[in-house]
C-alpha cells in the first residue's frame, strides 16, 4: 500500500471516528427509567414558585378575568383552555399539553401520598374514558392542620380558572390521588 493511500485512509478513519464521537456528545440524554423521552424532552425544569405564579396568571388574564373554561379552544399561547391544558401551560410543558390521562400515565409524573403533597404538585382523577368524568387540580397548600382540605388552583367547566378549596382525593375513594410533576425541581 502506498504512503498517499495509507495516509487517506487513515484520515478517512480519522475522519468518522471524530464525526461518530460528536455526535455522541450532542445527541440527547437517553430517558430516565420508567419515562418516556418525549417527556424529558417536553418537560423543562420549573421550580414550585414559579408553577404557582404561572398557574396565577390565568385568573386574570381575561382582561382582568379568568380565563373561560373550553375543551376545544386554545388560550394565547397556545394551551387548551380545560384542566390538563391549563396545568401543563403552569408546568411550562409543550403545547397544547398532554391531556389529564396522559399527565398521570405518560411519564410527566409519578404518584405521592396524599399527606406528601407539596405546592405545585398535582391531584389527578383520570379513570374514565369521558373527558368529562376526569379532572386535574394543582395543589396550593393545605387550607387546615387536619389536612382535610386543600387550596389548589383549576380550570373548571362554567368557572373557567380560579383558586378554591377541595378535599378531593383526601378520602381515598373518590377516585382522586396525588402525583408529583417529575419536572419540579427543588
Amino acid at each position: 500500500m502506498s504512503v498517499n493511500l495509507t495516509r487517506r485512509v487513515a484520515m478517512a478513519a480519522l475522519t468518522t471516528l471524530l464525526s461518530l464521537g460528536s455526535l455522541a456528545l450532542t445527541a440527547p440524554p437517553a430517558p430516565a427509567a420508567g419515562s418516556s423521552a418525549e417527556t424529558v424532552q417536553s418537560a423543562p425544569r420549573i421550580t414550585r414558585s414559579e408553577v404557582l405564579a404561572r398557574a396565577r396568571t390565568w385568573l386574570t388574564a381575561n382582561n382582568g378575568r379568568p380565563v373561560p373554561y373550553s375543551q376545544t379552544k386554545y388560550w394565547k399561547g397556545g394551551y387548551r383552555q380545560d384542566c390538563s391544558g391549563y396545568v401543563s401551560m403552569a408546568l411550562g410543558l409543550r403545547k397544547p399539553g398532554p391531556n389529564t390521562v396522559s399527565l398521570k400515565n405518560d411519564g410527566f409524573t409519578r404518584r405521592i401520598a396524599m399527606k406528601d403533597l407539596a405546592p405545585g404538585d398535582l391531584v389527578i382523577k383520570a379513570n374514565s374514558n369521558s373527558a368529562d368524568n376526569r379532572h386535574v387540580v394543582i395543589f396550593g397548600g393545605w387550607a387546615n392542620s387536619a389536612h382535610t382540605v386543600y387550596k389548589s388552583y383549576e380550570q373548571a367547566g362554567g368557572v373557567g380558572t380560579r383558586w378554591k378549596k377541595h378535599s378531593y382525593g383526601v378520602n381515598g375513594r373518590d377516585g382522586y390521588h396525588a402525583y408529583r410533576p417529575v419536572n419540579i425541581v427543588g
